[in-house]
């Protein structure tokens, strides 16, 4: 079966989130075992895995996401990866539905090759600074400015700091960060110039299932769309990730729903053999 590589919040090569993009002929998935094995193989943050629905159900695919290590619950660079895959292929056109454990998601492209995704919005829960964020902030190296907890699908916390300097200067303990009982670690700061071309800045650390460092993270934007909307007032916003590849996410909050919009690009197209 054919299987590509995409990267995702890009529109350029080598730079974005790459994510393995496998679809599959038949109306069912192979095995939890063979799947996490291809994910464990192509070694990136996310490997997706898509398969059609029936006319009649109440999506068009079916997709799963898989680390090197797990299954996640949600991704939204590999479900842009995918829908790239979907439109450049003519496997299906105009907005797509995917049957995923968040629920019912869409995508829909643009003529200029962008496509956005529709996201359920993270719930974010304050935590006290620093009575709970002790241990963050010791593993990050940072003074946390203020913490939350952003779920129910993504189980991250939230952590603003000083600055964007701050953020991108940031070198943190990887194994501290790993004993955090939660997905991943969102570190975020507002856009030192704000006529730059974004409004914030964000990194995602992520050790616990297998990504060090995430290069560019949709579903972290669900989070970060609600917290920088509620600051600046305004709905729509554009962020960059200022991982080593760096990748902007542009967001619009509409209440309950985020919606994530970026560019991909297919870098490696091949076979897979097992």
């Amino acid at each position: 079966m054919r299987i590509r590589i995409v990267d995702a919040f890009t529109d350029r090569p080598f730079a974005g989130n790459p994510a393995g993009v496998v679809l599959l002929d038949s109306d069912s998935f192979p095995d939890d075992h063979w799947l996490q094995q291809v994910a464990a193989e192509v070694n990136l943050a996310e490997t997706a895995f898509a398969h059609p629905l029936p006319r009649a159900a109440e999506a068009d695919w079916a997709l799963r996401w898989f680390t090197p290590v797990t299954e996640a619950p949600m991704c939204g660079h590999a479900t842009l990866a995918t829908t790239h895959v979907l439109k450049t292929t003519g496997a299906a056109t105009g907005t797509v539905r995917f049957a995923t454990l968040s629920g019912v998601l869409s995508a829909t492209a643009d003529d200029g090759g962008s496509i956005t995704l529709d996201f359920p919005t993270a719930a974010l829960t304050e935590l006290p600074v620093p009575e709970k964020t002790a241990e963050v902030g010791a593993a990050l190296g940072a003074q946390i400015v203020s913490a939350h907890h952003a779920g129910p699908f993504i189980d991250d916390l939230l952590i603003e700091v000083a600055d964007e300097k701050t953020v991108r200067a940031l070198a943190p303990d990887l194994a501290a960060l790993k004993r955090i009982s939660h997905r991943g670690v969102i570190v975020t700061a507002a856009a030192e110039d704000p006529g730059c071309g974004y409004d914030f800045v964000s990194r995602m650390f992520a050790p616990g299932v297998g990504i060090d460092e995430d290069p560019v993270t949709g579903s972290a934007h669900t989070a970060l769309a609600p917290y920088w909307s509620a600051r600046f007032g305004r709905d729509e916003l554009t962020g960059l990730q200022a991982s080593a590849r760096t990748g902007l996410v542009r967001t619009a909050l509409r209440g309950d729903r985020t919606l994530l919009t970026g560019g991909a690009v297919t870098v490696i197209d091949g076979e897979l053999f097992a």
